[in-house]
């Protein structure tokens, strides 16, 4: 499994110009957002995995992690995080997990959060979303499980 973690002030993302996950920032300066991919041969194991690094990993102001300041994840699927570019102009898809793979492991990411104390918005899967975020630093990180 594979995540791009940012660290932000505020996110939101909308499907058909309706919003369907933003981050509540009450309390908090900052929040995460956690892009999501899954390749093939990927597990539950490694999906609780890349939540507790989530939630753990000491990114925001302070060094201080998401667990340290109760500090809100939005969770957004992409499959583009496995996009091959090695030949031509076109990415090849394949090492993207289909939908009947990915999405169960996506959920066991967010309920995986949820289960440790984040508080977790989301996209919908599958769906064509517009992301909107503000970047904090930029903090901009890779998490490979």
């Amino acid at each position: 499994m594979r995540a791009v973690l940012q660290r932000v002030t505020s996110a939101s993302v909308s499907v058909d110009g309706e919003v369907v996950g933003s981050l509540d920032l009450t309390g908090t300066a900052q929040g995460l957002v956690a892009l999501v991919g899954v390749t093939h041969d990927d597990t539950r194991e490694q999906a609780r995995t890349l939540a507790d690094r989530i939630w753990r990993l000491r990114i925001l102001d302070g060094e201080k992690s998401a667990a340290d300041v109760d500090a809100p994840v939005l969770v957004i699927s992409q499959f583009t995080l496995y996009a091959n570019t090695a030949k031509g102009r076109r990415p090849s898809w394949n090492a993207a997990a289909p939908r009947t793979v990915a999405e169960p492991l996506v959920d066991e990411v967010v309920s995986s959060l949820q289960t440790i104390g984040a508080t977790v918005a989301t996209g919908r899967f599958g769906a064509d979303m517009a992301v909107s975020l503000t970047n904090s630093g930029p903090v901009t990180i890779v998490l490979d499980v």
